[in-house]
């Protein structure tokens, strides 16, 4: 795991066409993120991919009679 620090308003790049910003840090250290990408690819909070990852998985496992 790569781990960086970041100011406000600082960017992370992630290949060429994913930046990421710091856009807010709270004092409970709560933080907020900009995700610039490119509309083919997709944008989600874990929590949200693994619910999309696991439909996709019972969808692929449904048979056809």
């Amino acid at each position: 795991m790569l781990v960086l620090g970041r100011n406000i308003s600082e960017s992370i790049m992630v290949g060429d066409d994913v930046r990421i910003q710091i856009i807010a840090v709270s004092l409970g250290g709560h933080v907020k993120l900009g995700v610039t990408a490119p509309p083919n690819v997709p944008v989600h909070r874990e929590e949200v991919w693994l619910k999309i990852k696991e439909q996709a998985e019972r969808e692929a496992g449904k048979t056809i009679t």
